[in-house]
């Protein structure tokens, strides 16, 4: 790791002068917590309304096909790294507890470091806690952040570059990092910039916000105000880079780290199947959109399968940075759809936590105990097939999408033992290095 890492400073030198700097744009990728599609009105929640979110679809690209993972650890650690856990050990939440797996700045390639060495400005702000270390070792130049994996609402307190900030008052955190996400974009809009803006919203503890009224009660009234209060700090975010013109030289990605928590709402009137903590639709199903004006096609909607270790790639071609030779990676480049153009899609993707998985291609689904699923009415109805169903279709599915989980082999990659955090290491296949998304 240390040998390419150190010809990566060379390599990412050269690649970066291949690319002019205003061909390159600015990316903020915008990760709301415990937010699945049922939440968000262009995705066609029957329960909330969110006029900043639709805004940003209607002016970009909307992906009604986008895949995390079930938890917050596990997709952060995917996002950050580009490959899967059972790679990386970034497997669950208890990854990086004392004796885990999870995958360290040592052990792999983040990609603020990637775009760093791009010559990108890398800041962040929100919640980090479960991937472990500091954002600073994972090559982050500013951030602030806080001690918890939960939600960091009404404190008084944050870390700041790796130094406790004691604000004397309650302050409301979200504010906090918002504010910092402005001041990070101000003083480094003339270069390009990437930021990680990790909301803590809308993950429990479910509390008032600023602009909760004075009366409010009821967990179902606070939970629209975290809603709305996350959908204005949204707004307000695309409204600043208006203000100092950088829209045209920005990519806005918004996003969630896994589905809704707790009781789901409905779209169209049927529930979700599923929700965070699932290995069903609703726990990995997350709303996705795009936007960089005058790039991305306005108002198109793209049922392209992607997943969020697709974002290493797709920095990477934008930004001119270089992946590290000779490390797999779980990924491809969504980055010519952010073009307008047809790219070469996924056949399918895969999500992992813990001990269980499963690929999924548009119309299939198989996990590790070889359950097929017909997926044509997901994300509200998976229905189970027998094992000894005839129909050609799903004897055709079972056999590619097995095929898939032979190449993978997540059972011979980094693992937990039940409930302790301790990491085991599966004995790999030879000869399995290639990358089968990319096939």
């Amino acid at each position: 790791m240390k040998k390419f890492l150190t010809a990566l400073t060379f390599i990412g030198a050269v690649t970066l002068n291949l690319l002019a700097a205003n061909q390159r744009p600015n990316i903020i990728f915008f990760l709301s917590d415990d937010y699945g599609l049922d939440g968000v009105g262009c995705y066609g929640s029957d329960t909330f309304k969110t006029p900043n979110i639709d805004a940003l679809a209607r002016s970009g690209l909307r992906f009604e096909n986008a895949y995390c993972t079930p938890l917050c650890g596990p997709t952060r650690s995917l996002f950050n790294t580009g490959r899967y856990g059972f790679r990386t050990g970034g497997i669950s939440n208890s990854s990086w507890r004392s004796g885990g797996p999870g995958p360290t700045s040592q052990t792999e390639f983040g990609i603020a470091r990637m775009l760093k060495q791009a010559g990108y400005a890398t800041g962040h702000c929100g919640k980090w806690r479960q991937v472990g270390e500091a954002p600073g070792d994972w090559g982050y130049d500013e951030y602030i952040t806080d001690p918890t994996a939960g939600g960091w609402y009404w404190q008084s307190n944050y870390t700041k570059n790796g130094q406790l900030v004691e604000a004397g008052k309650e302050i409301y955190y979200p504010d906090v990092c918002h504010d910092f996400a402005l001041d990070f974009i101000s003083r480094h809009q003339d270069k390009p910039f990437f930021f990680y803006y990790a909301s803590h919203l809308v993950h429990g503890p479910i509390l008032r916000t600023p602009d909760t009224q004075p009366g409010t009660t009821g967990p179902e009234a606070l939970y629209r105000d975290n809603v709305n209060y996350l959908d204005k700090q949204l707004g307000d975010l695309v409204a600043y880079i208006d203000k100092l013109g950088l829209r045209e030289k920005t990519l806005i990605i918004f996003t969630a780290d896994n589905g809704t928590a707790g009781r789901s709402r409905t779209i169209g009137g049927r529930k979700l199947s599923g929700q965070k903590g699932t290995m069903l639709e609703g726990g990995a199903h997350v709303p996705f959109i795009a936007s960089w004006k005058g790039t991305t096609p306005e108002g198109k909607v793209s049922k392209d399968l992607i997943d969020f270790g697709d974002m290493f790639p797709t920095f990477a071609e934008l930004a001119g940075g270089t992946m590290p030779a000779g490390v797999t990676y779980d990924s491809r480049s969504i980055a010519p759809q952010l073009r307008g153009q047809p790219g070469k899609p996924r056949d399918w993707i895969f999500v992992e936590l813990g001990a269980k998985w499963y690929v999924r291609e548009m119309a299939w689904k198989l996990n590790e105990t070889g359950e097929l699923f017909d997926m044509t009415d997901a994300p509200f109805v998976e229905k189970l097939i027998p094992v000894d169903a005839k129909d050609t279709s799903a004897v055709d599915a079972r056999k590619r999408l097995q095929s898939v989980l032979d190449t993978l082999n997540p059972a011979g990659g980094k693992t937990e033992s039940a409930g302790a955090g301790k990491a085991k290491t599966g004995k790999k296949r030879a000869g399995k290095k290639q990358n089968p998304a990319n096939q």
